[in-house]
């Protein structure tokens, strides 16, 4: 089955370019658009997207407060922000608002292409370049250091492991193979993780990792 995108920006030009970009690739589908935040909890109901592509400044509602809604969610679609914006607060407020990527839009076609099928697949992506001051501001940050040493103190030795990992980057697959265990069990220990510590995504999992000064 196509993943199901539904496009997100005030810019109709944009959302325009975008369609036909992902609409011409195979195994990916267009279902809506929305030009502004507001409209995002209706053309989600109506589209039952799998990813979102959410620009950030859009008049009404803005895309941090429409993620925070659609990750609300029962079985909510993956979020990607699509942004001129690149500012540490910008990504750190979409990361923890629940977004599972975080792009410019001037990042090439292919690579847009491959983030919303690796977020439909469950793993996160960021921009290069974005990821390590990301990292390196959140674990300088001692509330949340603090904050997130704790929360992993409800965590199981086997479960801390696997946060080690998607701390890392790795896939599920490449979970199972160093802690010897099957890709199912894998996602059944991140789906643990995430009710435990009421995290949203793998990539709020890393953040916490590096908020605690894991990685």
């Amino acid at each position: 089955m196509s993943i199901r995108v539904l496009v997100v920006d005030d810019d109709a030009l944009v959302r325009a370019s975008l369609e036909m970009m992902l609409d011409g690739t195979n195994g990916i589908a267009v279902v809506g658009q929305a030009a502004d935040g507001d409209e995002v909890p209706a053309a989600v109901d109506a589209h039952f997207p799998d990813v979102v592509l959410m620009d950030l400044r859009m008049p009404r509602v803005d895309g941090i407060v429409a993620t925070r809604r659609v990750r609300a969610r029962t079985n909510p679609p993956e979020v990607v922000v699509l942004t001129t914006f690149d500012t540490d607060e910008n990504v750190l407020h979409a990361l923890r608002a629940g977004a599972s990527g975080f792009l410019l839009k001037d990042t090439p076609p292919a690579q847009i292409v491959d983030a919303v099928r690796r977020v439909a697949a469950g793993d996160p992506i960021l921009s290069p370049g974005i990821t390590r001051r990301l990292m390196d501001r959140a674990a300088t940050q001692a509330d949340a250091h603090t904050i997130a040493q704790e929360a992993l103190k409800r965590l199981s030795p086997r479960e801390y492991d696997v946060v080690l990992a998607v701390a890392q980057g790795k896939s599920n697959a490449q979970i199972g193979s160093e802690l010897y265990m099957s890709v199912a069990t894998v996602k059944a220990h991140i789906s643990h993780i995430l009710t435990k510590l009421e995290l949203g995504n793998r990539t709020q999992i890393a953040l916490l990792a590096h908020d605690a000064g894991l990685a």
